[in-house]
């Protein structure tokens, strides 16, 4: 089969039958809590009052409406940019398209092959279509920010009959504070499109997503100290000039329990009771000067504008017992030899 010619709606038998599998499984009422796919059909049917049936092409604004939504966009399309040509460059000569959708699922800006562009148009797959459930029932891009997370809906997974030729990966995007601002979507409408690759795509959504969340955390705090922590460095946190966190994103939030209590520091964060002592603080503010001097005792007095008797006396009154007298260079270099 040529490449065009596994591009295009899906003409299964078995999609016509979809619309009467969906109501099947919604009769038993206990499927929406055994099974999340359920749950969102459920939603689409009894909440938005959707029928898998219907026929009409996906709702697309107009384009004053698509105008203001991408002013309202403009920092998170900024941020996106470089993310998604490089998406882009490692999918869409496989025939899928790259969406950036905002935290209503309208598409606002779409990356493929320009011989499949006219394609992906007729799917809906482009600028301005509208791709929340409450228009377009369970789909990769809604689906995945109403529950908040990477999944992938595919073919007959789609709520409407008309989109089960679809297959769709998307990831959530958040910004600086957490709150979820759109995603990042690949989507296939190949007739061949092998669901053994869908888990390598959920990899390559979630690490654009948390791409772009990176550059947005950048941007929110341009001008401060920013430090990657945990796992594969995405907790991301801001400081000022004192080490005073003034910013973390959703991984860091997570990664040390941090909520909107009392300021925090770096060196609390790090410290093993959670909670840097002022002792340990002057302590650790007297090694880092030592240590810029090659801990060199006498320098390091000197940079800080006192005797090297001072600096002995604090190092010793502000030491943790575990931690011993530190090495002073200047006495070794002038000591004789025994």
């Amino acid at each position: 089969m040529t490449r065009s010619g596994s591009l295009g709606h899906n003409d299964d038998p078995a999609s016509r039958h979809h619309a009467d599998h969906v109501h099947d499984v919604l009769r038993d009422g206990s499927a929406s809590g055994r099974s999340a796919l359920a749950a969102s059909w459920s939603r689409s049917l009894r909440h938005h009052g959707l029928d898998p049936d219907h026929g009409a092409p996906p709702h697309c604004l107009d384009d004053s409406a698509f105008r203001q939504v991408r002013d309202r966009n403009g920092l998170m399309l900024q941020a996106a940019q470089p993310v998604l040509d490089r998406l882009a460059l490692a999918v869409r000569r496989g025939g899928y398209c790259v969406l950036l959708c905002d935290a209503r699922g309208v598409a606002l800006e779409r990356r493929c092959d320009p011989a499949y562009e006219g394609v992906f148009s007729a799917w809906g797959l482009g600028p301005g279509a509208v791709w929340d459930e409450a228009h377009e029932g369970t789909n990769g891009i809604g689906t995945s920010l109403v529950e908040d997370r990477v999944l992938t809906i595919h073919r007959d997974q789609h709520f409407y009959t008309r989109n089960a030729g679809l297959s769709c990966t998307t990831a959530p995007i958040h910004d600086h504070l957490g709150r979820p601002v759109g995603g990042i979507d690949v989507s296939s409408v190949r007739t061949d499109c092998d669901a053994t690759i869908l888990p390598f795509l959920s990899l390559v959504v979630e690490d654009a997503a948390r791409r772009i969340e990176t550059r947005l955390f950048g941007a929110a705090f341009a001008g401060c100290r920013i430090v990657s922590l945990g796992d594969e460095a995405q907790a991301l946190l801001a400081l000022d000039e004192n080490e005073v966190v003034i910013g973390t994103n959703k991984a860091a939030r997570a990664l040390f329990g941090l909520g909107t209590g009392r300021p925090v520091t770096l060196p609390d964060l790090l410290s093993d009771t959670g909670h840097e002592t002022p002792d340990r603080a002057a302590h650790a503010a007297l090694q880092r000067v030592l240590k810029r001097c090659g801990g060199n005792v006498s320098a390091a007095a000197r940079d800080l504008g006192i005797s090297r008797a001072t600096l002995h006396r604090r190092l010793k009154r502000n030491a943790p017992r575990d931690l011993s007298r530190p090495c002073d260079r200047s006495d070794a270099a002038t000591s004789p030899a025994r």
